[in-house]
């Protein structure tokens, strides 16, 4: 296995759009949420293992989910463990991370990657990592890999990219920007011109080429930890850290560094992919009975109801009788039944929570 790859898995999120089962305490990458016998984190790292040696797989977290880490990963040191002392979006994570493994090995290639997606061949998804790596070795560049869209959805940000470049380039494109989230209309039209793919938040580059953009793209942030280059792996990481982290601007990788950069790349993937972000997503991934009805972890009797997303803690008996298309989701102290076409307000419904009820249900 070549010791020049790396990864930084993210596992800082919460998942508000999963409460009530992913709260502040236990977010959604540390429960099993497809009912496999592994949670999502578990799962992630099992498949980058394949590709990357364990001991360089970096875990991005919090502080207060550090414990959780090396629960759920007991193969990894607490070396591996990169604490995050305050919110600051992905990019001054990235760079922190980033300087860590440049220190440590300067000729490092590194795979970003959420702890919480759904990759279901990984042989594929490890062929198209290695196919990436070997780009980022040879040029300076910044990678990404996109999804073909199988519909127009309006949840993901998309890539437009230069179809005609990838014939030089082993089917690795040119970009030409990013767009966010679009309405139906749009999304419609992007598949219509068939050079848009899905943003799936899984980049590759060298530590080289990252810290360089970063250099140029965001000196302020580039200046603040690299005050820090001589105490990373070391004892005085952890004090630098905690002092100056929360110093960084709140700003995504996104607009931090791939939307102003003139050197992006894309491949589209040749796996299938779901970023697990709604309790809709998880509906399609799960087995379903003659009449759609996704359950993990209940027992259910089930009448005249269809579609339904159902999910219980202990195996919790759950009679439905006529009712279509609902979230049910049980955990301890709540239930949620929640229409599934109005998911993307969970978020909403749970600050309303915190307001009438207080913190101790989210």
């Amino acid at each position: 296995m070549n010791k020049n790859y790396y990864a930084i898995l993210m596992a800082g999120g919460i998942g508000s759009r999963f409460w009530p089962v992913s709260t502040t305490e236990l977010p959604k990458q540390f429960h099993d949420m497809l009912g496999t016998g592994e949670t999502l984190i578990q799962k992630t790292f099992k498949r980058l293992s394949h590709i990357i040696p364990e001991e360089n797989i970096c875990i991005l977290t919090h502080e207060r989910y550090k414990d959780l880490v090396l629960e759920q990963l007991p193969r990894a040191n607490p070396g591996q463990i990169l604490l995050e002392p305050a919110m600051r979006n992905t990019a001054p994570c990235i760079l922190y991370a980033s300087m860590k493994i440049q220190k440590e090995n300067p000729d490092a290639v590194i795979l970003v990657a959420p702890s919480d997606h759904w990759i279901e061949d990984e042989e594929t998804f490890a062929e198209d990592v290695k196919r990436c790596f070997t780009a980022c070795l040879e040029k300076d560049i910044l990678m990404t890999l996109g999804i073909t869209p199988a519909f127009p959805n309006t949840g993901y940000g998309y890539i437009e990219y230069d179809k005609a470049s990838g014939t030089e380039n082993d089917g690795i494109c040119q970009v030409v920007k990013f767009t966010e989230k679009p309405d139906y209309e749009r999304a419609k039209e992007f598949l219509k011109q068939g050079n848009y793919l899905w943003n799936a938040g899984i980049f590759i580059w060298s530590a080289k080429s990252i810290l360089r953009a970063f250099e140029n793209l965001q000196p302020d942030m580039y200046r603040l930890f690299l005050k820090g280059k001589s105490k990373y792996n070391t004892l005085a990481e952890r004090t630098f850290i905690r002092k100056n982290y929360a110093k960084a601007e709140n700003i995504s990788i996104d607009y931090a560094i791939l939307e102003t950069s003139d050197n992006i790349h894309v491949l589209p993937a040749g796996f299938d992919w779901n970023d697990l972000g709604t309790w809709g997503s998880l509906y399609e991934k799960l087995p379903k009975d003659d009449a759609g009805n996704a359950v993990v972890n209940a027992r259910t009797l089930i009448e005249n109801a269809g579609n339904n997303m159902i999910r219980t803690s202990g195996k919790k008996l759950v009679v439905i009788d006529g009712l279509d298309d609902y979230i049910v989701i049980e955990k301890k102290k709540v239930l949620l039944i929640y229409p599934k076409q109005k998911e993307q307000n969970i978020k909403e419904v749970l600050q309303k929570v915190k307001q009438k009820f207080g913190e101790d249900l989210i």
